[in-house]
């Protein structure tokens, strides 16, 4: 069953999401109900302010209508009142009753009974309300204080003008306002300044929309850059770890772009093609890896997978096998990418399996061999007794003496292939003990001394000079010594150099040693037989030198390696384990 993930909006995580709303909102919403609240305060602080100066002015204009001939209170309040902000304005006794009105109709009636007219008296500053005045008509901001229009009582009540001093006129305004305990009710216009409260509302709300969008864009883009940057470095550890990995896998990988051109090219080719990298990066591959980008080139059709051995010619023309696979890299539209070429040397695999048959071979030939010698060891010693039994009969005639002292070195010589030939059949065994390598190698030099100066070859030996022991059989390893340095003199017809060195190998636990020639080389077809028993290109030789040597150094578990160039000369090298 397939579980479908939902995606994200616009690639955001969705907890990231309700995390900045949760975050940002009340962060947001206070800022804004602050704002709000506090355009409200500063609407209410204007509207008080300007009904305390209109407040003012009418008390001004009612102290200096006192000094004409005449005043009238309600035509004051009348003419006020025309301002186009202005609701109404009231002047009330202390028990509500309208002394004086805007609207003349409504003088005497009560007004502002939930009104305290006892803190309205008292208070310092003016106080406010909002009222409202007729169903349906927007609320009237109403300020409201006590009214002082004249200074005909003291702050005890007590009257501080005589009616003396009064002239007839300000004697009949005393008479309407005959006590000092009055309020004056201002109502103006709110609508102006809501609809103005309103816009600012709405721009505040806006704001803080905004605000908090950008806010959370904010807080979007930061997550959203650091996981970019997460990615990132992540990206970059997994191409890190992706080219370690093909640069140090064991089997060589070549990467071709679409333009045919060599993009990735790791170690293991550079060390099987025997290629710089530096070489072969941004090149041709037809040009520089011809037999390789003949089989990715056959990639066609259907088929996007090719597997083929081939030998591939190396610059110093020599060929090695390979086990090739190639296979094309194409995109989501199946346009192509180009290819990627893996393959393997195959040298080390073949020189196994040729090592494996050469080991089934020398058991079948070992055991045909041990029959052998058996049934013709014992004709040989009929042969030699009668060939000895001639020979001193016939003292007399020298020729018959000649001729069985010949069949008698014959015989002889058969016994000795007949005895190599049961030691190389029947199971060798090695007596291993620590010895000195130098002192065998030079052991050896000296069993060889006769032939090296019969053939004037001179002899270099490079051995440092600290002992190198090593756990081995000394009489065992003297004769694949002897036997390897007999081979480099016979190669070497008219004189030349053999070398013997020895030195620790770099990878701990071994020991190399190598015997170098002059000679006349090893031919090809030659080199994969020269350890098959009874294999020999010399008359006098009998084929099992070599084998023997082969099978000593197996016992050893050791390994032989030969190098060779026809003309030049050959190489033996044995690699020994040095033990603990």
């Amino acid at each position: 069953m397939k579980t479908i993930k939902k995606k994200s909006w616009a690639g955001v995580p969705p907890w990231l999401i309700l995390g900045s709303v949760i975050i940002l909102g009340p962060i947001f919403l206070f800022w804004t109900i602050q704002n709000i609240n506090k355009q409200k305060e500063q609407m209410i602080h204007l509207l008080l302010e300007k009904g305390a100066s209109l407040i003012r002015s009418f008390e001004a204009g009612t102290r200096t209508g006192m000094h004409g001939s005449g005043f009238q209170l309600q035509r004051l309040l009348e003419e006020t009142a025309q301002q186009p902000d202005i609701v109404h304005l009231i002047v009330t006794d202390m028990n509500g009753r309208v002394i004086a009105h805007s609207d003349p109709s409504r003088i005497g009636e009560l007004y502002g009974k939930s009104t305290d007219i006892k803190s309205a008296l008292e208070a310092e500053r003016p106080l406010w309300r909002q009222v409202e005045i007729q169903e349906g008509i927007p609320e009237t901001f109403e300020v409201y204080r006590k009214f002082s229009p004249t200074r005909l009582f003291g702050r005890s009540g007590r009257r501080i003008i005589t009616e003396r001093s009064l002239d007839p006129g300000i004697k009949r305004f005393e008479d309407s306002v005959a006590s000092p305990d009055q309020i004056i009710f201002v109502g103006m216009d709110m609508s102006a300044l809501q609809e103005a409260r309103k816009e600012d509302m709405h721009h505040t709300i806006l704001m803080g929309a905004i605000l908090l969008l950008i806010g959370f864009g904010g807080i979007v883009s930061l997550v959203l850059s650091q996981a970019y940057r997460a990615a990132r470095t992540s990206l970059t550890r997994i191409k890190a770890f992706s080219d370690n990995i093909v640069e140090n896998m064991p089997i060589g990988l070549i990467a071709v772009g679409k333009e045919g051109k060599v993009v990735s090219f790791n170690q293991a080719a550079e060390s099987s093609l025997r290629i710089a990298s530096g070489d072969a990066l941004g090149k041709k591959a037809e040009d520089i890896l011809k037999p390789l980008w003949s089989v990715a080139n056959g990639l066609g059709g259907e088929k996007i997978i090719l597997e083929k051995e081939i030998n591939y010619p190396l610059q110093d023309g020599r060929l090695i096998p390979l086990d090739v696979i190639s296979s094309s890299i194409k995109g989501d539209d199946n346009t192509s990418w180009g290819y990627i070429i893996l393959f393997r040397d195959l040298t080390e695999v073949k020189s196994l399996k040729d090592e494996i048959e050469r080991s089934r071979r020398l058991a079948s030939l070992g055991r045909l061999a041990a029959g052998v010698a058996h049934e013709i060891r014992n004709p040989l010693s009929s042969i030699k007794g009668f060939a000895t039994y001639f020979r001193d009969r016939y003292r007399e005639n020298s020729d018959d003496q000649a001729t069985a002292d010949i069949m008698i070195q014959e015989v002889d010589r058969l016994n000795r292939v007949i005895s190599q030939l049961l030691e190389f059949a029947r199971p060798m065994s090695i007596q291993t003990v620590t010895a000195s390598v130098q002192s065998v190698i030079r052991h050896s030099l000296r069993m060889v001394n006769k032939q090296v100066k019969e053939k004037d070859i001179r002899v270099v030996e490079n051995l440092p000079s600290d002992t190198i022991a090593i756990p081995i059989d000394p009489d065992r390893f003297a004769q694949v010594l002897i036997n390897l340095c007999l081979n480099a003199i016979e190669a070497m017809e008219k004189g030349g150099t053999m070398s013997v060195d020895l030195f620790r190998e770099e990878k701990p636990g071994l020991v190399t040693i190598s015997v170098t020639d002059t000679g006349r080389g090893i031919e090809d077809e030659v080199l994969e037989h020269i350890f098959d028993p009874y294999f020999t290109t010399r008359q006098s030789g009998t084929g099992l030198g070599l084998a023997i040597v082969h099978k000593i150094i197996e016992l050893h578990n050791g390994e032989i390696k030969v190098e060779t160039m026809p003309g030049k000369g050959t190489r033996f090298t044995l690699l020994i384990p040095a033990g603990e």
